[in-house]
């Protein structure tokens, strides 16, 4: 609750602004969409296993796609088993692209900052590993610098008992994970991990977030 408070006299501080899209980074789905859609951008984010971060950005309205992968290492077409070795410097992130007309950045860092705990190093849950680590890939100086105000915030308002370790890093590039990663929770909400780690997050996001979700 001390969070959702604390965002809610951010917003009262935050001039909105239109980010640039750095669209020689992103996926070929936001390349043919632009010509339809110029409001679309794209963000990276981590905070721990990819099907979490999938399963809640998939719900928020505004959000066109969610693509579960890899960024931040430095090994070219990681797999699964690779990244989870913790040897390739990839953490598990999501790409989200969504429009901006109708959600911001700062409603998707709000988001990305109460479905997860970003104080602790390399490890959410029982998942461990700098491929777990919680991160931020920005892709223009405006979310750069709106993540770095965020962490900042959340700092200095002592809403966590510890400081936060999020890493906020330029973009580079990004590895789409095995298809079988794609769409995990929707295909797997029976598997034991899917019920008792995702849902949970689901429902807690659902709750909070409620203005926030995409009508069925």
């Amino acid at each position: 609750m001390k969070l959702i408070i604390l965002f809610l006299l951010i917003d009262v501080l935050i001039i909105g602004c239109n980010p640039r899209s750095d669209k020689n980074q992103t996926k070929i789905f936001l390349k043919e969409q632009t010509m339809t859609n110029t409001s679309l951008d794209t963000i990276v984010l981590g905070g721990g296993c990819f099907w979490c971060v999938e399963a809640i950005y998939d719900r928020v309205k505004g959000v066109e796609k969610v693509i579960s992968g890899y960024s931040g290492g430095d090994v070219e077409n990681p797999t699964y088993n690779q990244v989870c070795s913790g040897n390739t410097g990839h953490a598990e992130v999501c790409q989200i692209i969504y429009d901006s007309s109708i959600v911001s950045v700062d409603e998707l860092l709000k988001i990305f900052f109460s479905i997860h705990d970003p104080t602790t190093l390399n490890r959410q849950g029982a998942d461990e590993g700098t491929q777990y680590r919680s991160v931020i890939f920005y892709l223009n100086e405006s979310q750069k610098e709106k993540a770095e105000f965020y962490k900042h915030k959340l700092d200095n308002a002592g809403i966590y008992s510890s400081k936060i370790v999020t890493e906020i890093s330029k973009f580079g590039k990004f590895y789409s994970a095995e298809e079988y990663h794609q769409d995990y929770y929707e295909n797997n909400s029976n598997q034991g991990y899917c019920k008792f780690v995702i849902q949970p997050k689901v429902e807690k996001f659902e709750k909070i977030f409620a203005e926030q979700i995409k009508s069925k």
